[in-house]
């Protein structure tokens, strides 16, 4: 994760489009991908983004590489059938319902009287927002249908890392759907849609809404921040270079069940912020837990937000600049182990057994290869992060996210 830079560009000029890595691993902590299109209206949606529609087919999910739309919904389902056939008419239906989303329609015929809606209405009139769908099954879906030779030997729970305390609540889960949209009731009615078709085939287990600040509040289209106060989305890798995607995010043939090709592994860790301890915090005691300034986002002792990150590098004392426990120095490594963040903030109201606020990160991330990328990284973090004193886990689930589909074709089809 990175500190922000105060924008100094007036509302007048800020149309300057400013390029984005990635994001720091909040401990998950990850960092959302940051707009960078153009913004013309600063209080409102751009019409055309509003009306732009993202395609539910292509050759891989939605979703994943999208930039990061302002609303997203994580919804994790379990299965109520051990039919593969019942489960196999679901994926189609779903399918057909997210593609006709996507385009900003409503589905079925909702004009007859005598029986309920086949579309639940909320998002009619409302433009597309951007909606996307994506996608995955998780190590239990296999065991449930008695599928077991299919299931990828990485696709198991994360092993328990030191300071989680997980609750089964947000835990798990066999079948995960993500919904984003710009705009909170357009993603609300597409999940609700899905929930609908699914009764009676699969239940919720959980669902966690995040949000990050919306692109007409920060038409700049910089770095989001999280509710640290600190830019979340610095470093990661480049999702329109495609060789990186390849390297870092897409699954590829070799040694992978082929309906999981042009796919990834999605991690999501549900992690609470102690806000009320991280607000009695100094600034100083803050920035030093990051390894940035929150301000600029820069690297201690930088001045941009991009600047090389260097954690050798020392003041005139002779002291590190960068503390070797911070979290920035912990998540970065030798930069050579990526993976895609792409979470989003939460607030889940009180908790009532503190009297507390219940408010954090839905920390979700795509990579390759789970057990080389993600469980390292989250391995270190684990042990040494100063940042740990401030949070802690209480949801983990993965999910293997399907490749892309073709028109004609469903989600899982070579699995189903």
């Amino acid at each position: 994760m990175s500190n922000l830079e105060t924008n100094k560009v007036s509302r007048r000029d800020a149309l300057k489009l400013i390029g984005v890595g990635g994001a720091g691993l909040l401990i998950g902590a990850t960092g959302i991908v940051a707009a960078t299109d153009k913004v013309t209206n600063f209080f409102t949606p751009n019409k055309v983004d509003a009306s732009e529609l993202l395609p539910f087919y292509g050759e891989h999910q939605q979703g994943i590489t999208t930039p990061a739309q302002d609303f997203m919904y994580l919804a994790s389902f379990q299965l109520e059938t051990t039919s593969k056939n019942e489960i196999k008419t679901l994926f189609k239906k779903w399918t057909e319902a997210a593609a006709t989303l996507s385009e900003g329609k409503e589905i079925g015929d909702s004009d007859v009287l005598s029986s309920p809606p086949a579309d639940t209405g909320e998002a009619i009139g409302l433009q597309p927002m951007k909606l996307t769908f994506t996608f995955g099954v998780g190590p239990s879906f296999f065991d449930k249908l008695s599928i077991q030779s299919k299931r990828p030997s990485q696709l198991k729970d994360l092993p328990h890392f030191p300071g989680d305390d997980l609750r089964e609540e947000w835990n798990g889960g066999d079948i995960a759907v993500q919904v984003c949209a710009n705009d909170q009731q357009v993603a609300f009615h597409g999940l609700r849609n899905l929930i609908r078709i699914g009764r009676g085939i699969v239940s919720l287990k959980w669902m966690q809404h995040g949000f990050q600040r919306s692109q007409g509040s920060d038409p700049s289209g910089s770095t989001p921040r999280n509710l640290m106060g600190f830019k979340d989305g610095t470093a990661n890798p480049n999702t329109k270079d495609k060789d990186e995607m390849n390297k870092h995010v897409w699954i590829q043939n070799d040694n992978t069940p082929t309906w999981l090709a042009g796919g990834s592994y999605l991690v999501a860790r549900r992690i609470r912020i102690r806000v009320e301890e991280w607000d009695r915090s100094t600034l100083n005691d803050q920035e030093a837990t990051f390894g940035r300034h929150r301000q600029s986002g820069a690297p201690l002792g930088e001045k941009d937000e991009f600047a090389e990150l260097n954690v050798k590098k020392k003041d005139s004392n002779g002291n590190l600049m960068i503390p070797a426990d911070s979290h920035v120095a912990l998540a970065r490594g030798n930069g050579k182990v990526k993976i895609l963040r792409r979470s989003y903030s939460y607030t889940d109201g009180l908790d009532i057994q503190t009297g507390k606020l219940d408010a954090g990160l839905l920390f979700v991330s795509f990579q390759q290869d789970i057990e080389k990328q993600f469980i390292p990284l989250q391995e270190k973090l684990a042990k040494m992060d100063l940042l740990n004193e401030y949070i802690e886990h209480n949801g983990s689930a993965v999910f293997a996210c399907f490749g892309g589909v073709k028109k004609g074709s469903y989600i899982g089809e070579g699995l189903i």
